[in-house]
């Protein structure tokens, strides 16, 4: 996948549709009933990017404050969802080291690698950070993929869809939004900002909600990389 022209088109794409009036605004995210749960394999951007990018949705809250925006705890980047969140789900009927030693098999001796987040993209209902070097990300995925399909636990990788990028979604569009022109605006502004380069260190396994809140995220194990080789 060439992640350039993917992030193009969905922006393109959907800032034609928030122009128009066509978005999506999310009817579960104030809902006190929602109970999708599900575990998740996350990655954390540093403070410094995380900072950067809560510049940016500073921006957008000055122009519509009734949006959904992420916090810094929030903001991650999924690896993989291993079982995507759905209603009803209990991390006490699945037995969470087998989880663990299966994907220690997957990741091996994994080396830190870097991620940059570079420009912004949307979605019809969402404002995404664009993340780009996933050649390493794709390879730790495809290794999780070949681990736990030849594996009897229970999963559900790739079956809403087959995750390529490394974007971070970090608002969600919760009611009608006020003052489009203007907020298309800031989103033109931050096209192309560069948030940040980091060092991926490690991969959290978390026990999460739908939308990865920190209230009611659980953290189940972390998988620490090796120091790069130099080459």
């Amino acid at each position: 996948m060439n992640l350039t022209e993917h992030y193009d088109k969905l922006y393109a794409d959907s800032v034609a549709k928030i122009a128009s009036e066509n978005y999506e605004t999310d009817q579960l995210i104030d809902s006190k009933s929602d109970n999708r749960f599900g575990i998740t394999l996350v990655i954390r951007p540093d403070e410094h990017t995380k900072n950067n990018i809560q510049t940016f949705l500073t921006e957008l809250k000055n122009i519509d404050p009734n949006q959904y925006f992420y916090t810094n705890e929030d903001i991650h980047i999924t690896l993989m969802s291993i079982i995507s969140c759905y209603d009803g789900f209990n991390v006490n009927d699945i037995l969470i080291d087998d989880y663990i030693k299966l994907i220690k098999v997957a990741i091996g001796k994994q080396e830190a690698f870097k991620i940059q987040f570079k420009g912004i993209t949307a979605s019809p209902s969402c404002i995404l950070i664009q993340g780009f070097l996933t050649e390493t990300l794709n390879e730790i995925r495809d290794k999780l993929r070949f681990t736990f399909k030849n594996a009897t636990l229970q999963q559900s990788i790739d079956t809403r869809y087959t995750i390529q990028t490394a974007h971070s979604t970090v608002v969600r569009f919760r009611k009608a939004l006020q003052n489009i022109p203007h907020f298309l605006q800031v989103l033109e502004k931050y096209r192309d900002f560069d948030f940040g380069t980091f060092e991926v260190k490690k991969i959290e396994l978390v026990h999460n909600d739908w939308y990865q809140r920190a209230e009611f995220v659980r953290k189940l194990y972390d998988f620490e990389l090796s120091e790069p080789h130099a080459r």
